[in-house]
């Protein structure tokens, strides 16, 4: 028996990069998996067609709290229970701090924090005993070799504190919550063969980008049962960025 199997899963922001990573690995430990797009259509439909039957796309905006919600419903109306929420969508915009403008501010904060915090606050009226929430965070919020990301690393430093808190809320009924903190992984939106890719690897450790299925793994561990016992931890993914 898989280690998922029977267990259903909404994976937000899952039709490409790390989300998509995360979708497929969830599915293949036998998961029912829901995942979010905003408009790469194309993409989450041939990523629901890779990945198999037990795959469902679905539109939804995490800026929007009604599509968030509305997710979160369509899996209990659908399949009659949530297991597991992995909060992956996120955006990202490098301005500096003297540059930078509320209407910036309000898009970066409105899906990083405000989506997830929707997502989590619906999932968790809902789930069970054995429930898993899992935030994809980003190790920005620690330390950032580079300028412009005030507003982008400060949203998910607040990612991290509410997962922590919210362990404390849920560790009651049994719900764990984790943030996976990532460091450079090679996706479209931080490629590793970018004009700044050779300034990330000399602050690693280990001097490579990571891999999307690398960040799934560690994903999809953290929503099995032999991670019971790990809740309100900020697990790092990075190649040694923050050492």
């Amino acid at each position: 028996m898989k280690a998922l199997e029977g267990r259903v899963a909404v994976v937000t922001g899952g039709s490409r990069g790390i989300g998509a990573a995360i979708v497929k690995r969830l599915a293949e430990e036998g998961a029912t998996v829901l995942f979010t797009y905003v408009s790469s259509e194309a993409a989450a439909l041939a990523l629901a067609r890779e990945a198999g039957g037990a795959v469902v796309p679905l539109k939804a905006d995490s800026g929007n709290v009604e599509d968030v919600r509305r997710v979160i419903a369509t899996a209990i109306d659908e399949h009659g229970r949530l297991d597991i929420l992995v909060n992956s969508a996120g955006v990202v915009e490098l301005v500096s701090i003297d540059e930078a403008t509320l209407e910036a501010f309000d898009s970066i904060y409105g899906v990083n924090v405000r989506g997830t915090f929707v997502a989590m606050n619906a999932a968790a009226k809902v789930m069970g005993e054995g429930g898993r929430i899992i935030n994809i965070g980003s190790i920005s919020s620690d330390v950032m070799p580079f300028p412009g990301a005030s507003i982008y690393g400060s949203s998910k430093a607040a990612v991290a504190a509410m997962a922590r808190c919210a362990a404390r809320d849920l560790g009651p009924r049994g719900i764990t919550v984790n943030t996976v903190q990532v460091g450079p992984v090679d996706t479209d939106m931080n490629r590793e063969d970018s004009e700044w890719a050779a300034g990330v690897l000399r602050t690693m450790a280990i001097p490579r980008y990571g891999r999307p299925e690398e960040v799934a793994d560690m994903v999809a561990w953290l929503a099995g049962p032999t991670s019971a016992f790990v809740t309100g931890s900020t697990l790092r993914i990075d190649g040694g960025s923050a050492a």
